[in-house]
């Protein structure tokens, strides 16, 4: 066995140039590999922390009966006595939040916006003093100021809604809306301040005010629609819903249920698992990139060294250690485009990692699923430098198997003649 493996390893350094060529193809190919897979990976970890800071919470309650009507936010599916439930949380080791969410038009006035206009929008009522425990969106804060406690006639607003419409701080607009039993109410209300939150999602569409201020103008008698709850970012938030909805059961508030954020962002889960099925395709692409390369450097190796081979037949040396010589000599090919591979991609990585790839130009104009405004950063992945190194060598001694097999099908007499 080391006799066989030495002549593969002398064999490498005969066809260096054939050897070199052929690594550095298997190398660039594994390079792409695990740079698209920091990316999405590095992508989607993010992507989740947005959600959860600025979007879902970790874990949300419900009335029960809202889940279905969830889109048209219905207002009568209430949280009655939310204090209650919140104390229940608190004294649980839970920290939570109270919040209304509900549709308003929004009308614009030409005093600010040089012309009268509407838009819908969707407005959350929020604790100002509670909410920055649950949700990050006072570190966000570019312009103006946050909400007080009890502020009648104030608002944040997104910074690219804000854009999208011209508002700056100190704009009033008036918010029309239906409240609890269909009736209508308007408010008029001043941006006291513009927030660039992290998530697009939210920052295209975010309209915050007093969570007091939105229950009187819907008459919501204190109700609110949602309370939200922040897990550790370790945290089996599975095992924590049913913790939670314990909680509620043995508190009296059967009327309520919990789910996690991973319910709540099921289509944005959806389409990271599709797109994670690229990074798939990424690497049978690079398969076939080194099973072309290997194929033809074992399909020459063969035909220049088929006297070579006949010789050694000839001498007595057995198909099968013949075989084995060849599937070592791929296996280094293999190993060295795995290891330059995986060099080449630590570099890349680094700078992907730590300082990212800007993509603001495109996000701000398109949605593409993942909760991210502007950088795209990568990730560093054990799991994905071991598949890197492991198919590298792998795969080149898989797909040296059929020009061997086919060489071997030559009598010996044949390959003695062959010039």
């Amino acid at each position: 066995m080391k006799f066989i493996f030495l002549l593969a390893m002398k064999n490498l350094a005969r066809y260096k140039r054939r050897t070199a060529i052929t690594a550095v193809a298997i190398a660039l190919g594994l390079m792409m590999y695990t740079i698209v897979d920091s990316l999405l990976l590095g992508i989607e970890l993010e992507s989740e922390r947005n959600l959860i800071w600025y979007e879902t919470s970790s874990v949300r309650i419900h009335q029960k009966e809202y889940w279905p009507d969830r889109l048209l936010f219905p207002l009568e599916e209430k949280i009655e006595k939310p204090q209650e439930v919140i104390q229940l949380l608190n004294d649980s080791g839970y920290t939570a939040t109270e919040r209304t969410a509900f549709k308003a038009d929004m009308i614009l006035y030409s005093d600010d916006f040089g012309e009268d206009g509407n838009l819908s929008v969707m407005v959350t009522g929020i604790d100002p003093e509670q909410d920055n425990e649950v949700f990050h969106f006072e570190d966000t804060l570019i312009e103006g100021r946050f909400l007080k406690a009890g502020e009648q006639n104030g608002m944040l607003m997104g910074s690219w809604l804000a854009q999208d419409i011209g508002a700056e701080v100190g704009y009033w607009v008036t918010m029309v809306t239906r409240g609890n039993g269909g009736f209508f109410e308007a408010i008029d209300v001043q941006v006291v301040g513009i927030v660039n939150c992290p998530n697009p999602n939210v920052n295209r569409t975010l309209i915050m005010m007093d969570k007091d201020t939105a229950g009187a103008v819907l008459g919501m008698d204190g109700a609110v629609t949602e309370i939200n709850i922040l897990l550790p970012s370790r945290s089996d938030v599975d095992i924590e819903v049913q913790k939670v909805q314990a909680i509620l059961e043995k508190g009296g508030r059967n009327d309520l249920e919990a789910r996690s954020w991973r319910e709540m962002a099921k289509d944005y889960l959806a389409i990271a698992e599709t797109k994670r099925g690229g990074t798939g395709i990424i690497l049978f692409l690079v398969f076939i990139i080194a099973a072309v390369g290997i194929s033809n450097t074992m399909l020459m190796a063969m035909y220049e060294r088929t006297r070579e081979l006949g010789m050694m037949r000839a001498l007595g040396m057995k198909d099968n250690h013949i075989r084995l010589a060849f599937i070592f000599e791929a296996g280094g090919i293999g190993l060295l485009g795995a290891l330059v591979g995986i060099a080449l991609g630590a570099l890349v990585n680094i700078y992907i990692a730590n300082i990212g790839i800007n993509m603001g130009f495109m996000l701000r104009d398109m949605d593409i699923g993942y909760r991210i405004q502007s950088i795209m950063r990568g990730t560093w992945s054990i799991k994905s430098f071991i598949i890197t190194f492991v198919s590298g060598i792998s795969l080149s001694m898989l797909v040296s198997l059929l020009p061997i097999r086919r060489a071997l099908k030559m009598d010996i007499p044949t390959c003695l003649r062959h010039q």
